[in-house]
């Protein structure tokens, strides 16, 4: 549901948009109603707001007024104005503020039905956009972790990681726990057993060389990881590697 305002001083009308048309078959949720512009800037200001319906004329801080505080906000805010067959030149002026329709009073059932149909349809293109750009984004950031812990995987902490990133170290922390589903410890020693796991299949390097090699200076810890990762000591996964190749 998209949030939205509507806004008119005629509180007949404002309350008439409220409660007698469908919002909720459109996919809109009106949050609340405001009377004039500047109570609008308040409500937005302590709400997620979409989309507004707004009137052009109005005491206080008028449509127009509004629509340039919105766009001077830089606002992505849907801007709908709302207002008598005299005004439609004067409602003209504001299209260089983002606003992007416009609906004659007292606003027939068809015409906002189509205006805010076609406003759906901009809104879900919108946050498709948006949301596949921060997936790209997240998935960035994820990959860019895991490869710089497999490449340094013998000798890292979280600082490392925050460092290269310019994160805190508890938010990537929390970031990539709440992508995956794991640890970034956990990563850390996946990837330090598989390439012990890999070292072991030669047999040129000793178990405790391969514990220095993986980031594991006293080997008995070395040796208790392994064998909670993979079930089997260092020097019995090796065993079992060479009778695989006789």
């Amino acid at each position: 549901m998209y949030k939205m305002i509507i806004v008119d001083d005629e509180a007949e009308i404002r309350n008439g948009l409220a409660h007698y048309f469908p919002w909720n078959q459109l996919g809109f949720d009106v949050i609340n109603n405001c009377s004039n512009g500047k109570d609008t800037l308040t409500c937005i200001d302590q709400h997620k707001v979409d989309v507004i319906l707004s009137d052009i004329r109005m005491p206080v801080m008028d449509g127009i007024e509004l629509a340039k505080e919105l766009y001077q906000r830089n606002s992505s805010i849907y801007l709908i104005f709302l207002s008598g067959y005299k005004d439609f030149q004067y409602a003209k002026e504001a299209l260089k503020y983002g606003v992007k329709d416009y609906i004659v009073k007292p606003g027939k059932y068809e015409e906002i039905h189509e205006v805010f149909s076609n406003a759906k349809i901009e809104l879900d293109k919108k946050w498709s956009k948006s949301h596949s750009q921060n997936q790209n984004y997240n998935e960035n950031i994820v990959e860019t972790i895991e490869s710089y812990i497999q490449k340094n995987y013998s000798d890292i902490c979280l600082d490392d990681i925050a460092t290269v990133l310019k994160m805190s170290p508890n938010y990537i922390s929390s970031f990539y726990k709440e992508r995956t589903g794991d640890n970034i410890s956990k990563f850390i020693t996946k990837t330090r057993m598989e390439k012990a796991a890999e070292l072991l299949s030669d047999y040129h390097y000793k178990t405790y060389e391969i514990s220095e090699a993986v980031g594991y200076h006293n080997p008995k810890n070395f040796t208790r990881m392994f064998k909670k990762y993979y079930g089997v000591t260092p020097r019995e996964y090796r065993s079992k590697k060479l009778e695989l190749t006789k």
